[in-house]
């Protein structure tokens, strides 16, 4: 009796997608690009955004941007620290990917334990950054002035190519931190940690909209993140012709550029987190209300 042929298994590969609205979508033109690891070999075929993605991810964080405004601070730290919960159980397939991407494994290590605690420290400033932003203000007339923080709303990210989880993950903290929603666009050389970081998203309980990660490429999608009139701002780590493309299409649209500069570039640094990235994303409302008849 002649013995059984041992069948090979061919392996399910995974098939990338961007997470937009809470759901995972190819782009909206099917188009890929090829993204290889760090030996050159092929990995995989990551969607290529389009404006037309850049649109509808914009329409489903304005759709879900008063519902996350409304949250309480204390809710939205409990989100923010749930999501970091998500991170550290999936750690080893993020190190993985940082590492199949060209990071040394010791460096992929630190870079997402330091995103883990990044989030803890935006969940701890969520209930907090009001007290010290917001203030009672002495007024020379029979008024009781103060002013309070209010989300911006829309805001759009550009992260850099290093660091591919750990800067985005710096930079979408702190502007959901304080009730607003995001349209980010991944790394370009290294997206995929981006894409699973969009897995544990959806399982998170942050709700759909309020973050929505997009790749592709960056001199197609930027002139859309610079004039997009509902972007209400837009926080990019971006050099020469980038930056003054964003600064002459938002000073059109009217939208609050900040760039990463200097230190903060350091991601792995505590000069990468702060109240100073939450106060950049909020807008200051002062209230005057008389006193007596």
């Amino acid at each position: 009796m002649s013995a059984a042929r041992t069948q090979v298994r061919i392996p399910v590969t995974k098939t990338p997608k961007v997470y937009i609205g809470g759901a995972f979508v190819r782009s909206e033109s099917a188009r890929t690009f090829k993204v290889s690891d760090r030996s050159g070999a092929f990995f995989g075929n990551i969607p290529q955004c389009t404006r037309k993605d850049l649109r509808n991810a914009v329409e489903a964080a304005a759709k879900a941007g008063p519902g996350w405004a409304r949250r309480t601070p204390y809710n939205r730290a409990q989100i923010l620290y749930r999501l970091a919960e998500m991170i550290e159980a999936r750690s080893l397939e993020l190190v993985d990917a940082l590492a199949r991407f060209g990071e040394r494994a010791s460096d992929a290590e630190r870079g997402v334990s330091v995103s883990v605690d990044r989030l803890i420290h935006y969940a701890g400033w969520a209930d907090k950054y009001e007290q010290l932003l917001a203030s009672v203000n002495p007024v020379a007339s029979p008024h009781f002035n103060f002013t309070v923080t209010e989300p911006m709303g829309v805001v759009g990210v550009i992260a850099p190519d290093r660091s591919p989880l750990l800067a985005l993950v710096s930079m979408v903290a702190p502007v959901v931190a304080s009730g607003n929603t995001v349209v980010a666009l991944a790394s370009e050389t290294a997206p995929y940690p981006a894409i699973l970081l969009g897995e544990m998203l959806a399982t998170s309980d942050l709700p759909g909209g309020v973050v929505n990660l997009l790749t592709g490429f960056r001199r197609e999608m930027l002139p859309t993140f610079a004039t997009h009139a509902h972007l209400r701002a837009v926080y990019a780590d971006v050099k020469g012709e980038d930056r003054r493309a964003l600064r002459a299409g938002a000073a059109d649209s009217v939208k609050r550029v900040r760039f990463v500069e200097g230190a903060a570039g350091d991601w792995l640094s505590d000069s990468a987190q702060g109240l100073e990235f939450i106060r950049a994303f909020v807008e200051l409302k002062t209230t005057w209300h008389p006193i007596g008849s």
